[in-house]
């Protein structure tokens, strides 16, 4: 048991590890659109985005898909970009995106997290090594990306809290704020990958 909770710690560590600061971005950018009455549509998409890196985490780490590094690094700060991007179309047009489905998001969501959990593997290759039985250790490690990421998202709505409440920002001033940062980030890291 004392090996799960510390899958579970290196998981949560991992994905709160501000040298790792691109998952923290993402996280940032894909709950960027949304307000503190929305946490059950923030909770979900959270979770979307954990069964998808969740997935492709195994797979890599079993090795029954393998793609290169460089190709990963690369394709973060992609989906980074591409979240602030829509972030910023879809603003104004909020009434209809609440109103509406959200299956789209959410299936974006798990897309992405399919891309991010292979950024994940190499890290939890490294740390598995040769253990016959990686079911509950990757399980708990996943379980500490959630934990992280919940935390994150925790922090980002006490930071729109304070926008809003007291700095008096308003919804899309604060939309464009992190959009705008987080696409600038990802363009820094797109230019630092090892694609080019």
């Amino acid at each position: 048991m004392n090996e799960l909770s510390t899958y579970l710690q290196l998981g949560f560590e991992h994905i709160s590890d501000l040298n790792a600061y691109d998952h923290i971005v993402f996280i940032i950018a894909l709950t960027a659109i949304y307000r503190i009455k929305d946490i059950k549509i923030i909770f979900w998409l959270v979770s979307a985005f954990t069964v998808g890196h969740s997935l492709s985490l195994a797979l890599a780490t079993l090795q029954v898909i393998v793609i290169p590094s460089a190709i990963i690094e690369f394709l973060i700060p992609v989906t980074i970009l591409s979240t602030a991007i829509y972030n910023v179309l879809l603003e104004g047009r909020k009434e209809r995106f609440f109103n509406g489905s959200n299956r789209i998001n959410y299936g974006i969501a798990i897309l992405f997290g399919l891309i991010h959990g292979l950024g994940f593997s190499n890290y939890l290759q490294m740390l598995l090594g040769s253990e016959a039985n990686i079911l509950l250790p990757l399980l708990s490690f996943n379980f500490g990306l959630e934990l992280g990421q919940l935390l994150i998202v925790a922090l980002i709505l006490g930071a729109m809290f304070i926008a809003e409440r007291i700095l008096k920002m308003k919804q899309n001033e604060w939309v464009l704020f992190l959009s705008g940062a987080a696409a600038g980030i990802s363009l820094i890291l797109m230019q630092q990958t090892k694609f080019w």
